[in-house]
């Protein structure tokens, strides 16, 4: 039996590989490839059926205290236009979000200095008494174990804080202002408070090799990772990083389709940044596994402005148009929206925010 085969047939049953089993299989060819996607999107399917769970993204500040070298949100980026959604204007947005049949909001942000924890709370709380039936998700970067807390409490249902790689010489090159440590804190404390947990990283970062990403993928698994968002490095022209190459899509297509084999009843979305690298990117890793995608309903005015990369796709679209692109693109590969909140599997109910056991 060839190695692609029967490393496939090895993790198929034992949902286990070794590390260099992971880089093995990160350096398959375009015909061993196909095998892997093909065989991570039956997977994805024997878990999670051909639903694909709409989220809708509401980014409702661009305003960042980090420095951050890939990220054009960072604070260097001194031409960027920034700005804050009132409350008004966010829950305008999560109305348009449910109105549209999405039963999730993500609120995310750059890591904000001054978004008082309070201010936040309250929002969260007004947003589930309004629409009890759509869960919250936030990601908003590095908080307190109280702030955390705090959230939770006023209804929060999941927290997305991308790792975005475990080297932790690379972490430190990549964010001079942040530290790797507190960044692993903060995941544990969102577990430990209840959290549906999103972590995940970046392909083709400078200096990242096939290691760096097979270790990231054993770290998701350690984690038990709700969601696992996998998306390219994309270089933005205002910081350090504006002359780095791009990443090929085949290796994101790869790096998807080991996570759904490694971690089968977690999320995985087709990011916008994996449509934004390729014209048929999201297509592409939607059929290496992933199962979410997170249609941007951020006021037209704003989107421009949440320049985390250049060239982002859905900028343009109203956010009922670019639903129906999703839908169309999903039924062109036999897909479709699926209904509810999308929990992740086994995940506790709430009541209030928090969950029974605590």
């Amino acid at each position: 039996m060839k190695t692609v085969t029967r490393l496939i047939k090895k993790v198929l049953e034992t949902q286990r590989l070794s590390k260099q089993e992971i880089v093995r299989l990160l350096w398959a060819k375009d015909t061993e490839k196909a095998e892997l996607t093909a065989a991570a999107d039956t997977r994805r399917r024997t878990v999670f059926g051909d639903g694909v769970h709409l989220r809708g993204l509401i980014e409702f500040s661009n305003q960042c205290g980090q420095r951050c070298t890939y990220c054009g949100l960072q604070a260097g980026n001194g031409i960027l236009s920034r700005y804050t959604m009132t409350a008004a204007e966010i829950l305008a947005a999560a109305a348009t979000a449910h109105d549209l049949g999405y039963r999730t909001i993500v609120l995310q942000s750059g890591q904000h200095p001054d978004m008082p924890a309070a201010k936040l709370a309250q929002l969260i709380n007004r947003i589930k008494k309004q629409w009890p039936d759509m869960a919250l998700t936030l990601s908003i970067g590095e908080r307190s174990l109280e702030h955390y807390r705090r959230f939770r409490t006023a209804g929060a249902d999941r927290y997305l804080l991308k790792q975005e790689t475990t080297n932790e010489r690379l972490y430190r090159q990549l964010h001079p202002q942040s530290d790797y440590n507190n960044r692993l804190q903060c995941a544990w404390n969102l577990q430990a408070l209840g959290y549906q947990l999103g972590s995940g990283h970046m392909v083709g970062l400078p200096g990242q090799t096939a290691e760096d990403i097979a270790d990231d993928l054993l770290f998701f698994q350690a984690l038990n990772a709700d969601m696992v968002g996998i998306g390219p490095f994309i270089p933005h022209p205002a910081t350090p990083l504006a002359d780095a190459p791009r990443p090929d899509l085949a290796l994101v297509e790869k790096t998807v389709a080991l996570a759904r084999l490694l971690l089968p009843r977690s999320h995985l979305p087709a990011t916008t940044s994996v449509e934004s690298l390729a014209p048929q990117g999201r297509k592409a890793v939607l059929q290496a596994g992933a199962n979410v995608v997170m249609p941007n309903v951020t006021p037209l005015c704003y989107r421009r402005d949440y320049q985390l990369y250049p060239g982002k796709a859905g900028v343009e679209q109203a956010a009922r148009r670019l639903q129906e692109s999703v839908e169309t693109e999903l039924k062109s590969i036999g897909r479709f929206s699926a209904p509810g909140r999308g929990d992740a599997p086994g995940a506790l109910a709430t009541i209030g925010g928090m969950p029974h056991e605590l």
